[in-house]
């Protein structure tokens, strides 16, 4: 039951999402051909309002509008009329995409251990020396730090490329810039976690009977304190993909961010929505996914309705 309740939970979601965005975009004044004004007759504007549905009243745009996003089709985009928004995402999306995920393992696999040294050094000068880094890498925005990177690694040092995508080589420096800041989030939630589950009853009782350091940490606090950071992670995932667009323009990586912004600036309503739908659906997707993932990870969460 709970499944079911959590899965109609997600759609309803999205729909609210793709509501509230449609409502905003009729809340812009004006509309995507007022810069053609000067350019095209009159006559030639109402045919492209027409075309895109803009002549109707709102109730009926709502309505064609949430037919096709049924059918997963996001409209024909108005700057590149020959393309739809399900072909631009296509193309936007398999770089974002890589360099969201390559950013997420970063920040995971180093926040953890960041966290799990701190923890066990807790107090110590290396504790401290690890949430220094931790606050520095909070501190400074990635689209300070890429060009940081880009000046040393790229330019001074000539150690990897830059401005270009295409081999792996090409996905470290934005990938580090984009990580940084999730990076020491993580490592701060893993260091107070692994800080609470150091201190339980059982974890005390497990050393006192001669466990091995590597079996304590590894095999029972790692794996009770890391449930924060799997909550963390649907956000996070999320939050590195759309973050992506800034470090995508320095870049010059041919991923989502570009056509998103450009899609701001030219008003571009089709390309604007079917982006910010098409996220909040990765966004709950991924978020019902851990909610399931729950009771595989640690079989003593029961998953029920009642309570949440």
């Amino acid at each position: 039951m709970y499944f079911v309740k959590r899965f109609l939970a997600m759609f309803l979601t999205v729909w609210i999402i793709a509501t509230l965005t449609f409502i905003v975009m009729k809340f812009i004044p004006g509309d995507p051909f007022a810069t053609d004004a000067d350019v095209f007759p009159e006559e030639v504007l109402e045919n492209l309002r027409a075309a895109y549905n803009l002549d109707k009243p709102v109730p009926v745009q709502y309505f064609l509008y949430m037919k096709d996003l049924v059918t997963f089709d996001l409209g024909t985009s108005i700057v590149s009329n020959t393309r739809s928004v399900n072909q631009i995402i296509g193309d936007g999306l398999p770089a974002s995409a890589i360099l969201g995920f390559l950013s997420m393992a970063i920040a995971i696999f180093f926040g953890v251990i960041l966290g799990v040294i701190a923890a066990l050094n807790h107090n110590k000068a290396i504790d401290h020396i690890s949430m220094v880094i931790a606050i520095i890498g909070i501190s400074i925005p990635n689209f300070i730090l890429a060009p940081l990177l880009i000046k040393y690694f790229a330019v001074d040092w000539r150690i990897l490329p830059v401005a270009s995508w295409g081999t792996w080589q090409h996905t470290i420096l934005p990938a580090l810039a984009l990580s940084t800041t999730p990076l020491a989030v993580v490592a701060r939630y893993m260091r107070s976690s692994m800080l609470d589950v150091m201190n339980q009853n059982y974890m005390k009782t497990a050393e006192a009977k001669g466990l091995s350091t590597y079996r304590l940490v590894v095999q029972h606090g790692i794996r009770n304190a890391i449930l924060p950071i799997i909550t963390f992670i649907g956000p996070l995932f999320v939050s590195l993909i759309t973050g992506t667009f800034v470090i995508e323009k320095i870049f010059a990586i041919p991923g989502m961010g570009r056509y998103f912004v450009d899609s701001i600036f030219n008003r571009d309503y089709p390309v604007i929505m079917g982006t910010t739908v098409f996220y909040s659906l990765i966004l709950v997707v991924t978020l019902f996914l851990i909610d399931m993932s729950y009771r595989f990870i640690d079989p003593r969460i029961k998953l029920t309705s009642k309570g949440g």
